[in-house]
């Protein structure tokens, strides 16, 4: 028997949705190149390819379009469950109760099978975060379906209540296509493992979003954001890093499970960071940011994740540092529902074993003979 902390190396089972760091492959969906992706094409369109296998033509690109802006709209007892949630919440848990409780009042059945509850789900999480966020920060009542066409233009629109400009939504379109999909990172193996089961659909999800809550697996870019907005200077920011390596303190953003020379990702989210930068002439956090890559490489030889630079990016995008793991969702959500439809045609309930190390066989001592 082969154990394995963390199951680390351990080949959990076989997926045709993406390769992570394989050699001559890198990261890519359904065979296509991550970076190609990004540079190229829309969020949609990858939602699309990895719910149905293969990138759209452009009908059914547009009828794709059409067909997530008709799901936009929030259920009145829907908005009646955002509106008891506190403000104190965190964001991440507005999103699994939203998800636990649209499987309540549309459950998957024969009316609605796995594919429109993928679509279901891709189209109203940002209107589930943005709805709580405006009613329990100001008591507003938001409308939910507006007509812009992506999922990053109709984030932006419902978070600031006007159309996004052209730059930031670009830049989180790339977000969503880089953050997508990763094979079986420990939110999509959940998922996998709920589906094994012959849960539903909703659950799967939820599943996902509970681990992808832990601070190991999201909330890296969250915490990226505070330590580089704590500092005014690259030099200020240099004197700090260089402590908190001494002291063996931990340093989010850096370094990857899988990748072990570069996260293919990063490039691209530190591309789209600095343009945005450039454009809010930020003169503060790009340039501490790239200081603390530098640091980070020189002193562990550790290279940034794409956590790192989508802390700025979403910052400069004007997003609030506690909906940058939600965002995570809008986009895994993609993944996680390639990954429960391959699970349910593959169907084997998932359930290895433990390696025990525990004591060894002890007699059983009546209660009233115990010392």
């Amino acid at each position: 028997m082969t154990t394995s902390g963390g199951l680390a190396g351990i080949v959990a089972g076989e997926t045709a949705i993406s390769t992570v760091g394989k050699e001559g492959m890198g990261l890519n969906y359904y065979g296509y190149s991550i970076n190609a992706l990004a540079e190229n094409a829309q969020f949609e369109e990858i939602a699309y390819l990895l719910t149905r296998g293969n990138l759209p033509n452009a009908k059914q690109f547009e009828n794709y379009r059409k067909h997530l802006i008709s799901l936009r709209s929030l259920p009145d007892t829907l908005r009646d469950v955002l509106e008891k949630i506190p403000v104190d919440a965190n964001a991440m848990d507005v999103l699994r109760t939203g998800c636990s409780f649209l499987g309540t009042v549309e459950p998957e059945d024969e009316s609605r099978d796995q594919l429109w509850v993928a679509d279901r789900l891709i189209a109203t999480f940002p209107a589930m975060l943005c709805y709580w966020y405006h009613f329990s920060h100001q008591e507003k009542r938001v409308e939910t379906v507006y007509s812009d066409e992506s999922i990053a233009g109709y984030f932006l629109h419902l978070l600031h209540g006007e159309p996004a400009e052209a730059l930031p939504l670009q830049a989180l379109n790339a977000s969503l296509i880089l953050y997508a999909e990763h094979e079986f990172n420990a939110s999509t193996f959940a998922a996998r493992v709920t589906a094994s089961t012959n849960s539903d659909f909703y659950s799967a999800i939820c599943s996902a979003i509970g681990t992808l809550r832990g601070s190991l697996h999201g909330g890296a870019n969250e915490e990226a954001m505070a330590l580089i907005s704590r500092f005014k200077t690259p030099e200020e920011a240099e004197k700090a890093v260089l402590d908190m390596l001494s002291n063996k303190e931990l340093v989010m953003g850096f370094g990857h499970r899988v990748y072990r020379n570069s996260d293919p990702r990063s490039e691209v989210a530190k591309y789209w960071s600095k343009l945005l930068a450039n454009a809010e002439g930020d003169k503060q956090l790009f340039p501490v940011s790239e200081r603390i890559e530098k640091i980070m490489f020189d002193e562990k030889r550790l290279f940034p994740n794409l956590d790192f630079y989508t802390a700025s990016l979403y910052h400069f995008c004007g997003i609030p540092t506690n909906m940058f793991t939600p965002i995570f969702v809008f986009a895994r959500v993609t993944g996680w529902a390639a990954h429960i439809m391959e699970q349910r045609a593959n169907q084997k309930l998932i359930r290895p074993m433990a390696e025990y190390v525990g004591p060894p066989g002890r007699p059983f001592v009546p209660l009233e003979q115990r010392k």
